[in-house]
Parts: structure tokens; C-alpha cells; sequence
């Protein structure tokens, strides 16, 4: 095997997208997803049986929709990866045991590595992101030095320090409650708008007025932020529970007194009390942590107002943000075929077949 620029298959079923992708070092060959979304609508969120029975009915043809796009044989790839946590369960399950079949029936290494750091690894594959990697200084594996993460997704909320993508990635800061994106479902379900939530509230924002009501900002007062000499315990983390309750209560209020509740201004106060907290405890993080550029993730990274208000508060403090583009943005098997071909590239011995998935996988875990 090719230690240069291998060939790797990106197997990903952490939730209800079933992704397979093909990378040749970092250029990317193929990014094909099936996603299960369609099916979970009705239940206003993803139900875990569901999702796995889907992945069960997709793999096979997402695997041969990508081998044939690509224009390369299962027996050309140097290795395998597959998403091994965090995620659902059972999920997890049917991605690692396919990928433990093809890997058992084509004698090919198999690499079991986390999802959130996959997430990271994309940034390789953006041809946008590259070209402004290589005005900055470089570390190990091709990313910028000095690069933090912001992961923000239906499951997590995360800031993150990475050293090396390969070897060294550190939380700062995570949700103690809901994700950002969970946030987004469960308030979205309370105004009456459709699943999946985020590109609804995004939508509606944008006829709302973000001042109208002034919502929570949790976490963000002085005994949990401290100072930067003593830090307070949840510093750099989130919580939006506290949140999810305050726009429950504010519907119920105007209900209460036979009052049309103003959706829209609703939509644009909780999305903006979001993502207040998100960009500032992020550039917070970066600013004290020497961090110089910051890789925006995660499905919530396609929300118009996370892009627009992490560009104006990174730029204001001198960082530079990398965001992917949309596709790459959401779960899918190309980002983990592209940290897969760091740890292949960086001589990271193969996992041992009887690992199991872990649904909690640490972001620190960055392969089995």
C-alpha cells in the first residue's frame, strides 16, 4: 500500500445519512449519500430503528454508485474507514459491519476512526480551502498551524484544538445539553414548522426581527465564564435547554392571552440567541488558545447566520475561517475517507477487527 497517496474507502452511518466516499490523498473522487431524512419527517426527528434499517436497505448501492462514479474497483483501494463514533447506535453498527465484511473478504486494512474529527479532515478536500491553507503556515497533515474547530451539528456543539488531525485533537469547549442543531428541531416543532428544523428557523429568520425578543444567552454570565487568569467551569461550553424552555414559555404566553404568536420574530430571536453564544465563545476560545484560523463543521454550518456572523467576529478578531463547502459540510463518507488518508499517510498502524463501535466516542479517540 501507497503510504504517498492512497486510495481510501469512506464508509459513514453515524445517523440517518448513509455515505460512501473515495479519496486518492486529498483530492477527492467521490462523494455519494443516501439519506434516510424523507423517512423520519413525520416523527419530527430521527428515530434510531428507522435510520438503521435504511442503511441496511442503501449501503450495497451507495457502495457500487461510488466505485462506478469514481471509476476504480473495491479491489484498487489501499484502505478502508468507517465512521466508529460518536453516533447512534445501531447505526454505527451496520456501517462497522460492513466495513468489517469488506474488509475481511478483500484483505484490505481497516481504519475505525471518529466521526467528529472526520469533520475536520474534510477541509482537505475543498479546493477553496486548500488555496487559502497555502497562503497560511502549514502543520502536520497539510492543515493550518494554529487551527481550532467549530463543530456545530443535530448532535453536537463543539470548539476544538488540532495539533495534529492525525494524532492530536483537543476539546476546549462542548454542549452540556442539546446540540445546537437539536436546539433547532425541538423550537422548530414548538412554531409548527417541519422537520428538520434548522432550514426552516434559517428561512423564517430572514422575515423576522432578531431584537424582538431577548432570549437567553446560557452559559454566559460570570460564575460559569470566570476570566481568562481563572476561568469559570463551562468557559468555553454551551447550553440550550435553558433556551428551548424560554421560547416554549414565551408561545405559551401569547396563547395564553389570545395573541397570534409572531413566528417569524420568534425564529430570528432564538436563532440569533444561538448563535450569538456559539461565535462568541468560539473567537473567545481562539483568542485565548492561540488559535489563528477556525474550520467551521457540522450540518448547522449550512445556516446562512452562522456564516455570517462567524466571518464578521473572526474577521474582527484577526482569524481566519475556513468553511467547506455545503456538501461536505453535513455527515458523509468522503471526510471519513479524508482522515482515514491522514492516518494511512501518517504510518498510524490499522484497527484491530474486534473493535466495536462507541456510541460516546471522545473527540480525543481519533481512531480505535
Amino acid at each position: 500500500m501507497s503510504h504517498a497517496n492512497p486510495l481510501i474507502l469512506g464508509i459513514e452511518s453515524s445517523c440517518d445519512e448513509t455515505g460512501v466516499g473515495l479519496v486518492r490523498g486529498t483530492e477527492l473522487l467521490t462523494n455519494t449519500v443516501s439519506s434516510s431524512m424523507a423517512e423520519h419527517v413525520r416523527f419530527g426527528g430521527v428515530i434510531p430503528e428507522i435510520a438503521s434499517r435504511a442503511h441496511l436497505d442503501a449501503f450495497v448501492p451507495t457502495l457500487q454508485q461510488a466505485l462506478a462514479d469514481a471509476g476504480v474497483r473495491l479491489e484498487d483501494v489501499d484502505a478502508i474507514a468507517v465512521t466508529s463514533g460518536p453516533g447512534l447506535a445501531g447505526a454505527l453498527m451496520v456501517g462497522v459491519s460492513a466495513a468489517k465484511a469488506l474488509a475481511l473478504a478483500t484483505g484490505k486494512p481497516l481504519y475505525a476512526i471518529n466521526h467528529l474529527v472526520a469533520h475536520v479532515g474534510v477541509g482537505l478536500l475543498d479546493e477553496s480551502i486548500a488555496a487559502k491553507a497555502a497562503a497560511l503556515s502549514t502543520g502536520p497533515g497539510g492543515l493550518p498551524e494554529n487551527l481550532g474547530a467549530l463543530l456545530v451539528s443535530g448532535g453536537h456543539t463543539e470548539i476544538l484544538r488540532v495539533r495534529s488531525i492525525a494524532d492530536d485533537v483537543e476539546l476546549l469547549g462542548a454542549t452540556i445539553d442539546d446540540a445546537a442543531g437539536e436546539a433547532f428541531d425541538k423550537v422548530a416543532r414548538l412554531l409548527g414548522l417541519e422537520y428538520p428544523g434548522g432550514p426552516a428557523i434559517d428561512a423564517l429568520a430572514r422575515e423576522g426581527n432578531a431584537k424582538a425578543i431577548r432570549f437567553p444567552r446560557g452559559l454566559t454570565v460570570p460564575k460559569y465564564m470566570g476570566t481568562a487568569e481563572a476561568p469559570g467551569p463551562h468557559r468555553y461550553d454551551f447550553s440550550f435547554s435553558g433556551l428551548k424552555t424560554a421560547v416554549a414559555r414565551c408561545v405559551e404566553g401569547f396563547e395564553a392571552k389570545g395573541e397570534p404568536v409572531p413566528v417569524p420574530d420568534v425564529a430570528a430571536s432564538f436563532q440569533e440567541a444561538v448563535l450569538d453564544v456559539i461565535t462568541a465563545k468560539a473567537v473567545l476560545a481562539c483568542r485565548e488558545n492561540g488559535i489563528t484560523t477556525l474550520l467551521l463543521g457540522g450540518g448547522v454550518a449550512a445556516n446562512s447566520r452562522l456564516r455570517e456572523l462567524a466571518q464578521q467576529r473572526t474577521a474582527a478578531a484577526g482569524i481566519t475561517l475556513l468553511v467547506p463547502k455545503m456538501s461536505l459540510c453535513t455527515d458523509n463518507g468522503a471526510m471519513v475517507a479524508a482522515l482515514g488518508a491522514q492516518l494511512v499517510m501518517n504510518g498510524v498502524a490499522p484497527s484491530d477487527l474486534a473493535f466495536a463501535p462507541d456510541s460516546s466516542m471522545p473527540v480525543t479517540s481519533i481512531s480505535l
